[in-house]
């Protein structure tokens, strides 16, 4: 059964709708600006989401959160086609599987604030503000749908693996369609954790350079509608492994990471040579982009062409991997026909430690449509994921 991705939406640090996402992509044009909104006067550049959120005071208080709108705001530019689906499968065959890592932390340190000068939590706050299931919940209820609804939450890989659970949900025959994806806020309480582990740089991040440093944190959602009704891209294959190798840090051999994309390749039925473009996990911290040059470079060689968004759109966590897959979707589209790639965005000095990888330059085209991508996301704990998207028809 092939299970495509019939609509998305997104918001992120690019725009708030597709096309303005697209553009800016391709032109390489980066949305992570300095900012000392969520570092306690601490100047970082940060991948702010844009546009123009729904008023939480709109939502029932224990839902009032910005990872709550950042979802609602994806979700409104697929709405119609997700009504649609409900009303032709039924509300109890659509699900809701969403990944995420900060849910409405946000809403909890402005609580704590509150408590701490005036010694009371404000009346605004609720606890499940902060539960990290809210937003399948939220979801689910704005849906009116029945099927299951859940949320995975295993740091970087939670979108990767809420879309792998989503793709099973359809195979078992359990759904007929569902909404699936990823969101994650800013908060304070992830810029200091980050920064605490000495991971996040103070200049706009630079993958694979010799002169990386850390990452740029960033928030945003994308959701898709997944079915098994045909449209432009499929999601062909995913695989997940543990490393079991450190609680932060990757293996440095990349076992647990080449085992999933191996998982992904085997599962979608091609083999590596078929792959156009391959979307980096790409953080741009010293151990991350080590690990992963050498295992793309094993798997693929040094021709495929690769790049890392978060240049662009900062490290969104629990939602990055659903970002990065919405950025090859919007890239396998019919509407480019010359297969212009998601650029890398970088200071272009190589690190002579790490093996030779074909990175985008902005306006770099295949020539033709894009075919195959992968899109890889590594985690905290050694959770691994890679998706295959394809355009199959």
């Amino acid at each position: 059964m092939n299970l495509f991705l019939n609509e998305c939406g997104i918001v992120c640090a690019l725009g708030d709708n597709l096309a303005d996402v697209r553009q800016r992509m391709f032109a390489g044009d980066s949305g992570v600006k300095p900012t000392m909104a969520w570092s306690a006067g601490r100047m970082l550049p940060a991948g702010d989401a844009a546009g123009v959120l729904q008023d939480a005071a709109a939502l029932p208080l224990h839902a009032r959160s910005r990872n709550n709108q950042l979802a609602l705001a994806a979700l409104a530019q697929i709405r119609p086609a997700v009504d649609a689906a409900i009303a032709r499968f039924g509300a109890g065959r659509v699900g809701v599987v969403i990944g995420t890592s900060t849910s409405g932390i946000a809403s909890t340190e402005a609580a704590v604030r509150a408590h701490a000068e005036t010694g009371a939590l404000p009346a605004s706050f609720h606890y499940g503000q902060q539960e990290m299931g809210s937003v399948a919940s939220l979801l689910a209820d704005q849906l009116g749908v029945s099927g299951p609804a859940y949320v995975h939450s295993s740091a970087c890989s939670s979108s990767a693996k809420a879309m792998a659970s989503a793709a099973r949900l359809i195979r078992m025959g359990l759904c007929d369609a569902v909404v699936t994806g990823g969101v994650d806020s800013l908060c304070g309480f992830t810029v200091a954790g980050f920064s605490a582990l000495e991971s996040v740089s103070a200049a706009r991040c630079n993958p694979l350079s010799a002169n990386r440093n850390g990452i740029n944190i960033g928030e945003g959602a994308a959701l898709f509608l997944m079915s098994a009704e045909a449209s432009a891209v499929a999601l062909c294959g995913w695989g997940e492994s543990s490393d079991g190798h450190h609680m932060s840090a990757p293996d440095p051999e990349g076992g647990g990471a080449r085992l999933a994309i191996g998982a992904a390749l085997a599962r979608a039925g091609i083999d590596a040579s078929q792959v156009d473009y391959v979307n980096l996990h790409g953080t741009a911290t010293v151990q991350n982009d080590a690990m992963e040059s050498h295992v793309v470079h094993g798997l693929f060689g040094g021709a495929v062409a690769v790049s890392s968004t978060k240049p662009l759109t900062g490290h969104a966590l629990g939602a990055a991997a659903a970002i990065e897959a919405a950025l090859c979707w919007l890239a396998m589209q019919d509407d480019n026909p010359e297969g212009l790639l998601p650029p890398h965005v970088w200071d272009g000095e190589r690190d002579p430690q790490l093996p030779g990888l074909n990175v985008v330059a902005p306006g770099a085209k295949l020539g033709r449509p894009l075919r195959y991508a992968v899109s890889n996301s590594f985690a905290f704990g050694g959770s691994n994921a890679a998706l295959v998207l394809g355009r199959l028809q």
